[in-house]
C-alpha cells in the first residue's frame, strides 16, 4: 500500500476537479438568463498580470519550486517505508520468522514488521542506511513534478475544461472523460522521463541484499547501464508500472463519478429541515458534498490495491538479472519478460508481496528461502 499510495499522490486528481464544478455558484453571483454576465476569466488574467497575483508569471517558478521543495520532504521522510517494501519485494527475509496467533486463535508463522525490519538495517548500517537510495529518487520525483508543471503550460487543459458544458454530475461523464485522458498523458510522459533515475533507485537500495557497491552514484549508475545493458537498460520494468497507472486513473476517476452521480442522493443537506440548495440557497455545504469530497480518496485506496501487482512487477524486473544478487537465484530467476514475471509471481500466489508492512505471514507459496 504504500507503494501505491505514493504512486497515488502523483497520479492526479480529475475528479475532484469534476467535483468542484459541478457545484451550483452563490445565489448572491447568479446572472439573469436574459442578461449573462460576461466571462470571468479573461478579467482574472488582466488581474494577474497587473497585479502579479497567484496566476502571474513571476510566481509561476516560485509556485513550481514549492511543490518541488513539499514533495522532496514528502519522498524523504517516506523514504524508509519504501526502502523496506522494497527488500521485501525481492525476498530478502534476514530475519526468522515468530511464532504467533491470528484472530482464529491458530498458530501462525509471522515475519518480521517494517519496524523490526528497519531495526535491522539500522543495526546493519546505522540510521544513515535508511536513506540508501533516496538521491536518484529525489531527482526522479522533482524531474516527475516539473515535467507536469511544464506540459500544463505548454498543453494547458483550458480548452478540455471548456469543451463540455456545466452540466450536472449525471451528464459529466464526457468532461470526467477528456479530463481523464489529459491527466492520463502527463502521468505517462512524466514517468517516462523519470523512470530512468526510478531504476538507478531500485537499485541502490537492493544493493544491501548481497552487500555490493556497483551502483554508488547517479552518474556512473548511467555508465554503467548503459555500457551493460544500453538505452533499453534504463526502461526495464516501465511497461507494467504505465499500466499500473492508466488502470488507476481510469478506475479510481470512473468509479467515483458514477458513485457521485448515481449514489449520492442531492435532496439531503445539513441545514434544519433537510431542505436541499434550491429551497435553502444560504445553505453552502451540503452533506452530498462533503461525500463526495472523500470518494476520490476512498476510490484511489480501493484500486491502488487491485493496482500493486503491476507495482510489484516493475519493482521486480528493475532489478531483475541487472548483476545484483537480489536479481538473480536464489531470490528470483531471470524473468524473460515482465508477463514471464506476472506468471510466475501468480503461481506462487505472490502478486501481493510486499503490500502490507504491518502483519506478514509465512505464506505457504513462498517462491523465496529465509536466511
Amino acid at each position: 500500500m504504500a507503494g501505491a499510495g505514493a504512486g497515488a499522490g502523483a497520479r492526479g486528481g480529475a475528479a475532484a476537479g469534476v467535483e468542484a464544478r459541478a457545484r451550483d455558484p452563490p445565489p448572491a453571483h447568479r446572472a439573469h438568463p436574459r442578461h449573462p454576465r460576461p466571462a470571468a476569466q479573461p478579467t482574472a488574467r488582466r488581474m494577474d498580470g497587473a497585479s502579479g497575483g497567484l496566476g502571474s508569471g513571476d510566481s509561476a517558478p516560485t509556485t513550481e519550486a514549492l511543490f518541488v521543495a513539499l514533495g522532496a520532504g514528502v519522498t524523504a521522510l517516506s523514504h524508509p517505508l519504501l526502502y523496506v517494501k522494497l527488500l521485501i519485494q525481492v525476498g530478502h527475509e534476514p530475519m526468522p520468522p515468530t511464532l504467533g496467533t491470528n484472530v482464529l486463535g491458530r498458530k501462525v508463522l509471522y515475519l518480521p514488521s517494517f519496524f523490526t525490519y528497519a531495526k535491522y538495517i539500522v543495526q546493519v548500517d546505522g540510521k544513515i542506511g535508511l536513506f540508501r537510495g533516496l538521491s536518484p529518487r529525489l531527482m526522479s520525483n522533482a524531474l516527475s513534478t516539473v515535467t507536469r508543471g511544464s506540459m500544463k503550460k505548454v498543453f494547458p487543459p483550458d480548452e478540455i475544461e471548456q469543451a463540455s458544458n456545466k452540466d450536472d454530475m449525471k451528464t459529466s461523464l464526457r468532461k470526467v472523460v477528456k479530463e481523464t485522458s489529459y491527466e492520463m498523458m502527463m502521468q505517462c510522459v512524466s514517468r517516462m522521463l523519470a523512470h530512468p533515475l526510478h531504476v538507478i533507485s531500485m537499485r541502490c537500495m537492493v544493493q544491501f541484499v548481497g552487500r555490493e557497491a556497483k551502483y554508488s552514484g547517479v552518474l556512473s549508475s548511467i555508465g554503467k547501464i548503459f555500457k551493460e545493458e544500453g538505452l533499453l537498460g534504463f526502461f526495464v520494468g516501465l511497461i507494467p508500472h504505465l499500466l499500473g497507472d492508466v488502470v488507476f486513473l481510469w478506475g479510481c476517476n470512473l468509479l467515483a463519478h458514477f458513485i457521485n452521480a448515481y449514489l449520492v442522493d442531492d435532496s439531503v443537506s445539513d441545514s434544519p429541515g433537510g431542505l436541499g440548495n434550491d429551497q435553502n440557497p444560504g445553505s453552502q455545504f451540503s452533506q452530498a458534498l462533503a461525500i463526495r469530497s472523500y470518494t476520490k480518496f476512498v476510490m484511489g485506496i480501493a484500486v491502488s490495491m487491485l493496482t500493486y501487482p503491476f507495482l510489484l512487477v516493475g519493482d521486480l524486473m528493475a532489478v531483475n538479472n541487472c548483476g545484483l544478487q537480489a536479481g538473480l537465484p536464489p531470490y528470483s530467476p531471470v524473468f524473460k519478460s515482465w508477463i514471464h514475471c506476472w506468471k510466475y509471481l501468480s503461481v506462487q500466489g505472490q502478486l501481493f508481496r510486499g503490500s502490507s508492512l504491518l502483519f506478514r505471514r509465512v505464506s505457504s507459496g513462498s517462491c523465496f528461502a529465509l536466511e
